[in-house]
């Protein structure tokens, strides 16, 4: 995130946990968690276009069934990785900025960091419990009643321990590493030359719309790493074929090309560029202007 202190502010801006987690939890209780129902099943069922995904989530319980795994996982996961990612962000763009990089670069970091941490405090398990509410109907599809989600939780827990819970972290970490990295790295080019040619000078605010504008541009460029989203729905999906319950990241990534192409890596990246544009104006636009408010104060 842009630099948050005002002048003569030292030290570290603790308040920015608190945004982030603000922030991240607004954005999946509205657009976010349908986008992500959505993009979820278009990529755990690849065969499907995103009609007949919309169909299938429609008949899982009509409108509410967009937010399948919104409570408790899904909450969860938001206030956390938002506290998580945008604490850590702002922390690194800042230092990276008065180290005398550009918005650009710094803001690459500050999202790479971000990303990295986020999943690794705190999304490993919370992707994992939120892919099997949203993957687990598969179940019922063949005949079997599926489980309660934290009679599934226990039952990775047992068998699996906290490996179990955190299958496909490193998918992850690498999905959010590059997630942020670009979404803030673009949306930050992107204010730049907006900047140039509104005809502003560096460091000069820009009007809220053409902030919405730069947030945009990142997070539907930042949906170019599509298929480490698949691989990553793949490892914690509930239902794999026999024998591909222990592929790891790029032996999953060449199970699902063997499967469906190259087409397969790319399923569902349509509603992702719309959840990447939403997640990125909330946690960019309207995050920089929170945490201005919250400095002020």
């Amino acid at each position: 995130m842009a630099p948050t202190r005002e002048p003569g502010q030292k030290g570290i801006n603790w308040s920015n946990i608190a945004v982030g987690a603000i922030m991240n939890m607004f954005e999946v209780t509205t657009l976010g968690q349908p986008l992500e129902v959505l993009k979820t099943q278009m990529a755990a069922n690849r065969s499907q276009s995103m009609l007949q995904g919309v169909g299938t989530i429609w008949s899982r319980g009509g409108f509410l069934g967009f937010y399948q795994g919104l409570i408790p996982w899904a909450w969860i996961e938001a206030s956390t990785k938002g506290a998580v990612l945008l604490f850590t962000a702002a922390e690194i763009e800042n230092r990276s900025i008065a180290a005398g990089l550009a918005p650009g670069w710094a803001g690459l970091l500050g999202g790479m960091g971000g990303g990295i941490a986020q999943a690794y405090a705190t999304m490993g398990f919370c992707t994992c419990m939120k892919t099997v509410e949203i993957t687990r109907h598969k179940q019922a599809a063949s005949g079997i009643k599926p489980p309660s989600t934290f009679a599934v939780f226990m039952d990775i827990y047992r068998r699996e321990g906290i490996a179990g819970i955190n299958k496909g972290v490193n998918a992850v970490a690498v999905r959010q590493c590059t997630n942020w990295g670009s979404r803030m790295g673009f949306a930050r080019l992107a204010e730049d030359t907006i900047r140039s040619m509104r005809g502003k000078k560096e460091g000069e605010k820009l009007a809220p719309m053409d902030k919405i504008l730069s947030s945009s541009i990142g997070g539907a460029l930042a949906t170019w790493n599509q298929p480490i989203e698949v691989v990553r729905v793949e490892m914690q999906s509930m239902s794999k074929k026999p024998g591909t319950e222990k592929l790891g990241v790029f032996g999953t990534l060449m199970y699902v090309y063997r499967e469906n192409g190259i087409k397969g890596l790319y399923r569902g990246v349509t509603p992702r560029i719309g959840l990447g544009i939403w997640q990125t104006i909330c946690m960019v636009s309207f995050a920089d202007y929170v945490k201005a408010w919250v400095n002020r104060k």
